[in-house]
């Protein structure tokens, strides 16, 4: 998410969106807030998909502290925004109370992405999100297109997102599991990893697949090796 464009669920919104928003993004040196700020969801977000929540929570506390220095409340919903992306790419559904307590000062874009986050964005939402995600947001989507445009993203934490919203709206199948282990794997990202081996397994297991079930069994405890 990149203002003005509209919440992405992806790194590039951690680079340039407090930038942007502040409607500094042509200032050769931006205040010392928006780097601090940056630099901390930046580490929370890694810190989250590689599995340490503690460090999340605590980079994030700090990146919470620097935006809420300007008392720009919006700044501080869409940070929310990109947290609640990160975990829900790790398949955790929990409702995004940081960004509920902000609501009343979102914008448009930023309501229709929480909906869509939280599994329940309607047709004239659908238009706010970015192209990627507002395809994935369409319910008569086929499993096969839905999986071509979650292909299509370029950014891996998005893609992530988009493939969990599929999987939450009970319309993910197997090759959309092994795009997002692919995708998870790639970036070294052990807590959707570990996820995602997990939803792969209990399909596996439930249509007797004995072979891929060992190998998904084997690769669950060679992440979990190395936590």
């Amino acid at each position: 998410m990149s203002a003005p464009h509209k919440p992405g669920g992806n790194r590039r919104l951690l680079a340039v969106a407090l930038v942007a928003l502040a409607g500094c993004a042509g200032t050769p040196v931006p205040p010392d807030w928006q780097t601090n700020a940056k630099s901390a969801l930046e580490h929370a977000t890694s810190a989250y998909l590689q599995g340490h929540s503690a460090l999340e929570a605590s980079e994030f506390a700090r990146a919470r502290r620097e935006i809420a220095a300007t008392g720009r409340a919006d700044l501080l919903a869409r940070a929310e925004l990109m947290r609640c992306a990160s975990h829900v790419a790790s398949l955790d559904f929990e409702p995004c109370h940081g960004f509920e307590a902000l609501r009343s000062d979102a914008s448009p874009a930023e309501l229709a992405y929480a909906a869509y986050l939280g599994g329940s964005i309607g047709a004239p939402q659908r238009s706010l999100l970015p192209v990627h995600h507002r395809l994935l947001a369409d319910a008569s989507l086929s499993p096969t297109a839905a999986r071509a445009a979650l292909q299509d993203i370029a950014d891996p934490l998005a893609r992530l997102v988009g493939a969990a919203l599929l999987l939450r709206a009970g319309r993910a199948d197997s090759p959309t599991f092994t795009l997002a282990i692919d995708t998870a794997s790639a970036q070294g990202w052990r807590r959707p990893l570990l996820a995602w081996l997990h939803v792969h397994l209990r399909g596996a297991e439930a249509t007797g697949d004995t072979t891929l079930t060992e190998q998904l069994r084997r690769r669950i405890r060679l992440v979990e090796a190395g936590a």
